[in-house]
């Protein structure tokens, strides 16, 4: 009796075991194909996926969208098959971007000046996604700056990051109705840890010098009003950043949500510029419409704690906010903005798109000196919609030229057309 006992055991033994082989089909293999500049090893450093782990189809398309984000990859697939043994082998596909890439950027300055912004940027360093580069500002002043970021270098989830900017800018600051013209000379020096805790969540830590020189351009006022000559301040700040990222990316289509939130402490600040706190939140939401439209949206809110100052940190600006609205044409302390548009693909014949775009720029502001309530009430309220058009290069990364006109319809702005490279956001 015990013998068949025993044999009974070893009968359900062998069918559990051959349930689970099936249950949990093996990854032999796995190849990635397709690279020219980017090492392997990075890849495979990336990859979560590896031979001898079960067969999992959603951890392999978090690894294609993983690797979909690397400024080397113009698009990634994975392909399964299965062996004579029962085991399969994964090959990752991959296309790469082109990644050394010149900027050049033309426009009228804020005296009406023609200004200029070239840069030369290397998104992929000896093949490890490793971003280097800098610019030269010409904006009535010279301007200039490097940056360097690793965001794997010590391992796939921890990296560093330095930057250095000194600029010189012509910017006009505004007490009441009066528009006065500064220099605003500001050296920065900032080092940062990158980590990504996994497939989608980040953060940065950084600690961040720097200058601060506003110097009165007597030219720039009539009347005999009563401003400020000069304020200077050196400060350290600590920055903080949080992002959630679940985006699908596939060419010039970008489908999903992702979430960024920025905070700056600035250790005793100088209360005539800085404030002590600064925080920005920022919500865009991608969907794809159709075969061929996009439509992507932008909700920003700024907040910072020093009402007081004029020279506030938020402005309205051509290329960050307002399309067609021009360079700085307001400051605040505090800001709600909100960018809508339509993406459509016209063309599309191998690497060259031509896409055009309808969007819908707002914004309310909360001048200096002015109740939060200000937000809210419409009184700062501006709406610029507008058409454009963008010229893309599918296997170079961040290759989009982009031509917008937005038109002023609150009556408070001006109108006009905005260059650009890369998508608005």
């Amino acid at each position: 009796m015990k013998l068949h006992y025993c044999i009974f055991f070893m009968l359900i033994s062998a069918v559990s075991f051959a349930q689970d082989a099936v249950q949990k089909p093996i990854i032999s293999e796995l190849k990635i194909v397709g690279l020219k500049k980017t090492k392997e090893s990075l890849i495979r450093k990336i990859a979560r996926v590896e031979a001898g782990e079960t067969l999992d189809s959603l951890r392999l398309s978090e690894d294609i969208e993983r690797l979909k984000r690397l400024s080397s990859t113009a698009f990634a697939e994975y392909k399964v098959a299965k062996k004579a043994d029962g085991t399969y082998v994964v090959t990752y596909r991959m296309e790469e971007n082109f990644t050394i890439i010149p900027g050049l950027n033309i426009f009228t300055s804020n005296n009406d000046e023609v200004a200029f912004r070239v840069a030369l940027f290397e998104f992929n360093l000896f093949g490890q996604n490793i971003t280097t580069g800098g610019f030269f500002l010409r904006d009535v002043f010279n301007s200039y700056g490097g940056y360097w970021e690793a965001p794997y270098l010590f391992s796939d989830k921890l990296g560093l990051s330095f930057n250095y900017k000194n600029n010189d800018t012509f910017e006009p600051v505004f007490f009441g109705d009066t528009e006065v013209d500064y220099r605003n000379r500001n050296i920065t020096t900032e080092a940062k840890i990158l980590y990504n805790f996994d497939f989608h969540h980040r953060a940065e830590l950084g600690v961040r010098y720097f200058s601060n020189d506003f110097q009165f351009l007597e030219e720039s006022v009539e009347g005999g009003i009563a401003v400020p000559i000069r304020e200077e301040a050196n400060d350290l700040a600590y920055r903080g950043l949080y992002e959630y990222a679940n985006v699908d990316i596939v060419y010039q289509y970008i489908t999903g949500i992702r979430f960024k939130n920025t905070i700056e402490f600035i250790a005793n600040p100088d209360d005539n510029i800085n404030s002590t706190f600064t925080g920005i939140s920022e919500l865009q939401y991608f969907a794809k419409i159709g075969e061929k439209g996009n439509l992507a949206t932008r909700t920003q809110f700024s907040f910072s704690s020093n009402n007081d100052t004029p020279f506030a940190p938020f402005v309205v600006d051509n290329n960050l906010n307002i399309r067609g609205s021009g360079n700085i044409q307001d400051r605040g302390t505090s800001a709600i903005i909100i960018n809508t548009e339509y993406r459509h693909t016209f063309h599309e014949k191998g690497w060259f798109v031509v896409q055009g775009n309808a969007f819908v720029d707002a914004s309310s502001w909360r001048n200096t000196n002015r109740d939060f309530s200000e937000l809210f009430d419409g009184s700062t309220f501006k709406v610029n919609p507008g058409l454009g058009i963008r010229f893309i290069h599918k296997r170079i990364f961040n290759a989009v030229i982009r031509i917008d006109y937005g038109f002023d319809v609150t009556g408070d702005g001006d109108s006009g057309l905005v260059f650009g490279i890369g998508q608005f956001f």
